[in-house]
């Protein structure tokens, strides 16, 4: 099927109804927010490209649409815009339910606080069961408190219903279990990015270093640390320069980190490329990466497509990042909103106390083996098979090999 949108759910759906070619698979509805393209929505990608080889056809139902219609690499599974009027627009899961009936979805999967409050509705009203995919902590997914403490409140009366709630870390999971979700409702499935057919070979530089960083800017992704500790490394007479990859979520926050590398002399030392869909492109211009977040993260796809480049990785203690890099094996782990301690171990690499060819060569390895987009939709296939009680696709000591339990 053609990667089309259209205007109105009924369009859609004849559409959908008209293409004969979809092979029988259970049909699974997405419920995203649409409005950003990130690693939560890089995700989703994958999962929409990976699932239909384990038996599962993925459509996206999009409350926020936006970037990530425009920007999936992947261009796999059918759009739905169903678009919110407000935060507050419950009739949503009504239209969504009918849609569910219409189409026979078998499984409702929502992805965040929003969509969890619409797709649990849908899922109840239409009698077909309810997947939720933490993603971050939602109590720590931002600065804003009243905000955090109001989508943490959407997302644990959102969640009763949940017949599994999928955490992409085991930390995550921890925490989820420590706001009341009973322990036999969660399981682990780690994020997973696509092995490259071909890592071209590499070698570290010999003079000036290229550090990049990948995000949506927001304050709790540590912009600022990294600037600090970039300024200081080009005190000590380190050539360092840094390649800023993607967009700014606000306008007021682009303004406070301009102001920031003016006053650190650092406008000279830095590219900001912005939003680009072609990722991989860009660890090719860069030795290494560096990722300074400060708190709200689950298991960072970033992360994991740097480990598939072959590009060691340089990240804070939060969520997740442990299960992905071996601090000094596959990865290096600074402490979170620490300047002088994210420059101490970058500086580790830069001048050789940390091996950068043997990080670069554990890393693809340890990819290789835990953190492919395949092994993670293996892992969500699993779940989808016990909620159904339906017999894998693949041979079951394959098919579970990605779900931990918590």
């Amino acid at each position: 099927m053609s990667d089309v949108i259209l205007s109105s759910p009924i369009q859609q759906l004849e559409s959908l109804s008209a293409d004969s070619t979809l092979r029988p698979l259970v049909k699974v509805a997405h419920v995203i927010n649409g409005e950003f393209y990130a690693g939560a929505e890089r995700v989703q990608d994958l999962l929409g490209k990976c699932l239909p080889q384990f038996g599962y056809d993925v459509n996206f139902v999009c409350l926020k649409p936006g970037q990530f219609a425009e920007s999936r690499s992947v261009s796999s599974g059918p759009i739905i815009d169903l678009p919110m009027r407000s935060r507050v627009d419950l009739w949503q899961a009504k239209i969504l339910a009918d849609l569910v009936k219409n189409e026979q979805f078998e499984v409702v999967h929502a992805h965040t606080p929003r969509t969890a409050m619409i797709g649990m509705g849908a899922a109840f009203l239409s009698g077909v069961p309810f997947v939720y995919h933490v993603h971050s902590p939602t109590s720590r997914d931002s600065t804003h408190r009243w905000r955090n403490w109001m989508n943490q409140r959407i997302e644990q009366v959102s969640v009763i219903r949940a017949k599994k709630l999928i955490c992409v870390s085991r930390s995550l999971a921890a925490h989820m279990k420590s706001v009341g979700v009973p322990e036999n409702r969660l399981a682990v499935v780690h994020n997973g990015v696509p092995q490259w057919d071909h890592v071209p070979d590499r070698e570290p530089p010999a003079g000036d270093w290229t550090l990049g960083v990948v995000a949506l800017f927001r304050p709790r992704k540590g912009l600022e640390v990294l600037l600090e500790a970039i300024a200081q490394l080009r005190e000590r007479g380190h050539q360092v320069r840094l390649r800023a990859i993607g967009r700014f979520e606000t306008p007021d926050y682009e303004q406070k980190i301009r102001a920031l590398v003016a006053k650190l002399n650092l406008a000279e030392a830095i590219d900001w490329v912005g939003f680009t869909n072609d990722v991989n492109a860009e660890f090719a211009k860069i030795d290494l990466f560096v990722l300074p977040s400060l708190f709200g993260e689950g298991l960072p796809m970033v992360v994991l497509e740097s480990m598939a480049a072959g590009v060691p990785v340089v990240a804070t203690d939060v969520e997740g990042v442990t299960e992905a890099i071996i601090d000094g094996e596959s990865g290096i782990i600074a402490v979170p909103n620490d300047a002088d301690n994210l420059a101490q171990r970058i500086e580790a690499v830069l001048v050789g106390r940390v091996d950068w060819r043997e990080i670069r060569r554990n890393a693809l390895q340890r990819h290789a083996e835990s953190f492919s987009d395949v092994a993670m939709a293996r892992g969500v296939a699993a779940i989808y098979d016990e909620i159904l009680q339906r017999p894998p696709q693949l041979p079951e000591s394959q098919v579970t090999k990605r779900v931990t339990p918590v």
